[in-house]
């Protein structure tokens, strides 16, 4: 069996990447041009029955291709989904587990083509829990990613934590013996892991001692971009506003579950099914603004949910980087904008960002270690971009040395280096 048949990939809820052997170490595959982490995307086109991934897959829908995007598809790992199918257009349907086989198998075929040679073994990341608290539903969400490996094409697959990995590519950058707290804050979940890391470890396949404490919530990236979706751009469709007055009376709120759906990647499609737009249109005596609520039947019979999606998370990031951010929604109506600044992101996320805090807090407890014992913490995952989150993380470890790791690729390189030393049998130099 040829030594080099391995590679590690981090499938990610909004971004994955892959890792391969390079001479004596590992390399990270361009999957794009110019790009080594790819969007974990998908668009079936109803036209021609063929797919495609990635940024093309984005820009595939956003151009208008007659369709089916597909997003987050790791979100669905564990849930009632897995065994459904659904419907790509046309009547053309596909169960969910083929969206993720599918995925899986165009990357281990990129990969294959740049390293000249079949990839049959395979370390997937994997986030502390797929799903809170639920030993079942997360075993289940473990064994549905390893079914697809198989079907992808892995004879052999095996698992490591998405912030061990993380540790491991820090890990390779220090010369002395620290603790540090990982914080990995990706698209589906925040995970953290205090991890002992040193030279004297470097070498060691098996890092279970190491490990001093590890913990995670589902709340991350995309829950970032359904709040914000919600607080400035779905008020513009409806959401929070009031019915017609009853007498005296104020009237009633406008139902909500439109606009959360509508602000839920995975379940975005759903709103456009011909029942729930019977149900829509019956609703239009509930509103008093009837504006907004042609606004919203604009958006669900032209179907642009995932593009108002992705407008909330532009928004996040420029208010993240420039304190503020003008939403163009002139696909919705000519010359509409909304306007959303820092306060009010803080505002929207202030609940997500004290859970994740706590999360953090909480595997600092279940180590049993004083925060001054912490050396270093160590952030990776495309929401550490938030400073105003990575900040919140960082004062509970006064004394630590705050580092960025690359946000979309360090769990890929550290998948790698476990991979190596797992499947090589040989640690790195």
């Amino acid at each position: 069996m040829s030594a080099h048949n391995f590679c590690a990939i981090d499938f990610g809820t909004s971004n994955s990447a892959i890792a391969i052997p390079h001479a004596s170490s590992m390399r990270l595959v361009e999957l794009e041009p110019g790009f080594r982490a790819m969007p974990t995307a998908v668009f079936y086109n109803a036209e021609d029955e063929s797919r495609c991934f990635g940024r093309e897959a984005v820009a595939a829908y956003v151009d208008g291709f007659d369709g089916r995007l597909m997003r987050s598809i790791k979100s669905i790992l564990g849930s009632d989904l897995m065994d459904q199918t659904t419907e790509i257009g046309h009547g053309i349907t596909i169960k969910y587990i083929d969206v993720v086989i599918g995925y899986l198998r165009h990357l281990k075929r990129v990969a294959e083509k740049q390293h000249g040679k079949p990839l049959t073994r395979v370390i997937i990341g994997r986030p502390v829990w797929f799903v809170d608290g639920d030993d079942a539903r997360d075993r289940k969400a473990r064994d549905s990613l390893a079914t697809a490996a198989r079907a992808a094409g892995f004879s052999e697959s095996a698992f490591q934590f998405e912030p061990i990995a993380a540790a491991l590519d820090y890990e390779s950058t220090v010369t002395e013996e620290q603790i540090v707290m990982v914080a990995d804050i990706g698209g589906g979940t925040s995970d953290f892991s205090l991890v002992r890391v040193g030279p004297t470890h470097h070498a060691r396949i098996e890092r279970q001692d190491d490990i001093l404490a590890n913990h995670g919530i589902h709340v991350a990236g995309t829950d970032f971009d359904h709040s914000v979706n919600l607080a400035a751009i779905m008020p513009e469709l409806g959401y929070g506003s009031l019915g017609p007055a009853q007498g005296q009376r104020p009237g009633r709120r406008v139902p909500g579950r439109i606009y959360f759906d509508l602000s839920t990647w995975h379940l975005i499609n759903t709103v456009y099914t011909h029942n729930r737009i019977i149900e829509l249109r019956e609703m239009i005596s509930m509103y008093a603004d009837i504006a907004k609520f042609s606004r919203l039947m604009q958006v669900v019979s032209k179907r642009l949910g995932h593009q108002l999606a992705a407008l909330a998370e532009r928004a996040k990031i420029d208010v993240a980087t420039r304190g503020h951010a003008v939403i163009d929604l002139a696909v919705v109506e000519e010359e509409l904008q909304a306007v959303f600044t820092d306060s009010a992101q803080s505002r929207a996320l202030d609940h997500q960002v004290r859970r994740i805090v706590e999360a953090a807090a909480e595997t600092l407890r279940q180590a049993g270690l004083g925060a001054g014992r912490v050396n270093a913490v160590y952030f990776t995952g495309g929401s550490t971009g938030l400073q105003f989150l990575t900040g919140g993380i960082a004062s509970l470890f006064p004394n630590a040395k705050r580092v960025a790791g690359d946000r979309f690729s360090s769990v890929a390189s550290g998948l790698g280096i476990y991979a190596q030393r797992r499947f090589a049998q040989m640690p790195l130099p």
